[in-house]
C-alpha cells in the first residue's frame, strides 16, 4: 500500500507554474544547509570507524552551505518524481517499484559524487585530496565515489521524493499566496547572504 496517497504524491507538482520552481528554490537553500547537517551525523557515524580526515570541511562551520545537496534536490523533483511515478504505473507491485527506483537513485548520486569529485577534488601533485580521499577504500569508483556512501545517499534521495518532497508541496500550498511569497523571498534572500558571507 501506498505511503502516501496519490493526490498527496502529486500535490503541487506543477513545473509549469511559478509556485513549483518558487517552491524548488526553497528547497534549494534549505537543503543545502541541512544537507550539510546531515553529513556532519554520518561522518560522525562514519568517524568511528577512523574513514573521515580530521581536516575534513564536513567539520567546519555547520551553517556553510553545502551546495550539492541542494543541487540534489532539484535532482529528486525535477528528474525523480516523474520517474517515481512512471515506475508506480508500470511497475506490478509498489516493492517492485521502489527497488527498480532505489537502484536508479543509487547509480545517480553514484555519477554526482563522481562529477563533484572530477571538478573539485583532484589531487595535488603529492597525490594528496582536497577534499576527501576514497582512492584506499574498498568499493570506491575511480578514487572518486564511494558505492558505501552513494547507498547511503541513494536511500535519502528515496526517502526525499517518496515522502518528504511531497509532504512539503502539500504543507507550502495551505499557506496564503502572499505570505509563502514573502517567506521564499527571506529565504532565497538570506541564503544569498550566507552564501556571500561563508563563501568570500
Amino acid at each position: 500500500m501506498p505511503l502516501l496517497s496519490k493526490e498527496d504524491e502529486l500535490h503541487g507538482y506543477a513545473p509549469d507554474s511559478f509556485a513549483f520552481w518558487r517552491n524548488l528554490a526553497v528547497y534549494f537553500c534549505v537543503f543545502s544547509v541541512l544537507g550539510h547537517w546531515m553529513e556532519i551525523a554520518y561522518c560522525s557515524f562514519m568517524n568511528l570507524f577512523g574513514i573521515v580526515d580530521a581536516d575534513s570541511l564536513v567539520w567546519d562551520d555547520p551553517m556553510y552551505p553545502f551546495l550539492v545537496y541542494g543541487v540534489g534536490t532539484a535532482v529528486c523533483v525535477i528528474v525523480l518524481v516523474p520517474l517515481k511515478t512512471r515506475l508506480v504505473e508500470r511497475r506490478r507491485t509498489l516493492v517492485g517499484a521502489g527497488v527498480q527506483f532505489f537502484i536508479v537513485t543509487v547509480v545517480v548520486c553514484m555519477l554526482m559524487e563522481l562529477c563533484m569529485g572530477f571538478m573539485l577534488n583532484q589531487p595535488n601533485a603529492a597525490g594528496v585530496y582536497p577534499l576527501w580521499d576514497n582512492s584506499q577504500l574498498p568499493l570506491n569508483v575511480l578514487g572518486q565515489a564511494w558505492l558505501v556512501n552513494d547507498v547511503a545517499l541513494g536511500a535519502v534521495a528515496m526517502l526525499y521524493t517518496w515522502v518528504i518532497y511531497p509532504l512539503c508541496q502539500k504543507a507550502l500550498a495551505k499557506l496564503p499566496l502572499r505570505v509563502m511569497n514573502l517567506t521564499a523571498a527571506v529565504v532565497v534572500g538570506g541564503f544569498v547572504v550566507l552564501c556571500v558571507v561563508k563563501f568570500s
